[in-house]
């Protein structure tokens, strides 16, 4: 067996798996294992000339740069409050 089809297994299941997970700190792993599987998804494909599968590749890839986008890059709720809320401080006078 390739290289490339151990890494599709492996990181495709892993993938699957991770996105059923009950937690979302699980679940946002998934996103990571797909991807670090579509290059071997790409070089297989390509090699096999199975463009039918190569472009399957290619919409997974985005899917799970969504994925990204959603768990790792995007500012969550909080870091978007922060930056809009200012703070007021009021100090006390000082009795001379």
């Amino acid at each position: 067996m390739q290289i490339d089809q151990i890494a599709i297994a492996v990181l495709g299941a892993a993938a699957a798996w991770l996105s059923q997970a009950r937690s979302e700190a699980f679940r946002r792993w998934a996103c990571i294992f797909g991807m670090l599987g579509q290059p071997f998804w790409f070089y297989a494909s390509w090699n096999a000339e199975q463009w039918g599968i190569f472009v399957v590749s290619v919409l997974y890839a985005l899917a799970w740069m969504k994925g990204l986008w959603n768990h790792w890059i995007r500012p969550t709720p909080s870091d978007m409050a922060a930056e809009k809320i200012g703070t007021i401080q009021f100090v006390p006078e000082a009795k001379k």
